[in-house]
């Protein structure tokens, strides 16, 4: 029998969490999105999320193509969820996010307010890390709307989602960000055409050379940041992989990790042994670190800066 624990007023089992796979944040080319999902049919993963959310130019691959890849990962026992465009600029992307909408075959996982105005009261959806839901009275709310799954801010710390937990509505489910490069924020500008300095309209698709982005150090040439076209991430990887058993406790459901170009399948069966007790911590946190592009953080789960790395075993603060 699962152990017991107390969430606020509510009795709940600990449980073993599922294992999501977000959607792809880089340019990759058609050929490497095709063999990538069938590697990731292969594994032990229960959710992939599919679509371009950073950049509407991002064209290589059609919606006939999405829906090919999502049917090979449904037939391989995998839920599908169709991600949006997170930042939406023109009338073209409108109307290709109310495309995307009415959809009913799959989830869509809103990126983006106006998806979610355009599922509310239509049909269940997942809200990605970029909806800002801080509190539970918002979680709450929109759970009223068709709010079934909802993605933890990354910014966000673990005492917060303590709080929200203690009201979460029985019948949303909580996933959070536990291995990549964080989202951090989005702009108008294209930050990897202005590096190449071309226009943003002319920008000739560039983001495609850098497969995990242009990174960015600072003068010391200290790893700071990660240009993604008109997206920035961090140049650390986050990784919880320490707080498992804790994120069990606290009745999370999904875990989520964000594809890279190279070794996320290992990556996958890192965390999915980790859950399942055929590999010691220690052990996976050693793996994962040497698999990051650069290192790996966990600042903002632990209440500070996003690019700490909190040694938990040691209960002190270090920044690499």
């Amino acid at each position: 029998m699962a152990p017991i624990t107390a969430r606020g007023n509510k009795i709940m089992t600990t449980h073993t969490p599922k294992l999501s796979l977000g959607p792809i944040l880089y340019y990759w080319d058609r050929e490497t999105l095709f063999d990538f999902y069938e590697k990731v049919a292969e594994t032990d993963i229960d959710i992939v999320y599919l679509g371009e959310t950073v950049c509407s130019k991002r064209r290589i691959m059609r919606d006939k193509d999405w829906l090919e890849i999502a049917i090979k990962l449904k037939n391989s026992g995998k839920e599908v969820v169709l991600s949006t465009l997170t930042l939406i600029e023109a009338n073209s992307e409108l109307g290709k996010l109310k495309s995307i909408c009415k959809n009913e075959e799959y989830t869509i996982e809103a990126n983006d307010m106006a998806a979610v105005n355009l599922l509310s009261g239509k049909q269940t959806f997942v809200t990605g890390p970029a909806i800002n839901i801080y509190n539970a009275r918002t979680l709450n709310m929109l759970s009223k709307q068709g709010l079934r799954r909802w993605v933890f801010p990354v910014e966000l710390s673990r005492e917060t989602l303590t709080d929200i937990l203690e009201q979460r509505p029985d019948n949303v489910e909580t996933e959070v960000f536990v291995y990549g490069r964080l989202p951090l924020a989005f702009s108008a500008r294209c930050f990897t055409a202005r590096y190449h300095n071309l226009q943003k309209d002319d920008c000739q698709l560039r983001c495609i050379e850098d497969p995990d982005g242009l990174l960015m150090s600072t003068r010391e040439e200290d790893p700071f940041l990660v240009i993604n076209g008109i997206q920035t991430q961090s140049a650390k990887s986050c990784n919880l992989i320490a707080d498992l058993d804790d994120m069990k406790k606290m009745g999370v459901d999904i875990l989520r990790i964000s594809p890279q170009s190279k070794d996320t399948i290992d990556i996958i069966n890192i965390y999915h042994d980790c859950l399942h007790g055929k590999k010691p911590i220690h052990e996976a946190s050693s793996e994962l670190e040497a698999l990051s592009p650069t290192s790996t953080c966990n600042g903002y789960w632990h209440g500070g800066a996003g690019m700490e790395s909190v040694n938990q075993h040691l209960n002190e603060k270090s920044v690499e």
